[in-house]
């Protein structure tokens, strides 16, 4: 299957990439940054500011056929309460967990409800469950965001593609604990685990 990872320079987009290419799939790594990404393992890499409409209609022009997308575009900004949620924070989450994700679906979903199996996912948040203060904006962009992947399932309904979301509280990846030897990582997922997740949704 060929299937793009939006964001795959994180941890997560390295271990997700790697697992996907294990699996046997043709994997496309998309990034804003050509030096990172050039350390990922794909079958093709993109560099493309996910941001902007235009350029991701012309990726997805270059890219043709598509069984699948993985986006894995995010970030955290948060804490202080009400009173933290900056303005500047709102549009730097905004930016990355929602508008990069109406410019790829947008632009990808024809082509993935083409196909036999496609597949939409996204990493959302467990803080959903329960919003604090301090989280306010980022757990607000990230309902929005399932939200928006809730009607991508809508315009897809007559296909055979699906939308996957996969909730987690953190995650952990080998250099984080490297870096930081002595923290627990209580309730942390680790991004191997997850990538292996996802890898199994485009097993079948």
């Amino acid at each position: 299957m060929r299937i793009l990872i939006a964001g795959a320079t994180s941890a997560l987009g390295h271990a997700t990439a790697s697992a996907l290419i294990d699996a046997g799939h043709h994997v496309i790594a998309v990034g804003s940054n050509a030096d990172r990404l050039g350390l990922v393992d794909a079958s093709e890499r993109f560099e493309c500011d996910l941001t902007d409409r235009e350029a991701v209609e012309a990726l997805a022009a270059e890219v043709g056929e598509l069984d699948g997308l993985v986006h894995l575009v995010g970030g955290w900004r948060g804490g202080g309460g009400l009173a933290g949620q900056s303005d500047e924070d709102w549009a730097w989450l905004e930016a990355r967990v929602v508008t990069t994700l109406r410019n790829t679906t947008r632009a990808f979903a024809d082509a993935i409800g083409r196909s036999d199996a496609g597949v939409v996912a996204i990493v959302s948040t467990t803080g959903l469950e329960r919003p604090t203060a301090g989280s306010a904006s980022y757990v607000a962009l990230k309902a929005a965001a399932e939200a928006w992947l809730a009607a991508v399932g809508h315009a897809l309904r007559e296909t055979p593609a699906r939308t996957v979301v996969k909730r987690v509280k953190a995650l952990v990846s080998d250099a984080d604990r490297a870096a930081q030897p002595e923290r627990a990582f209580a309730g942390a997922t680790d991004v191997r685990e997850l990538a292996a997740e996802l890898a199994a949704e485009f097993a079948g």
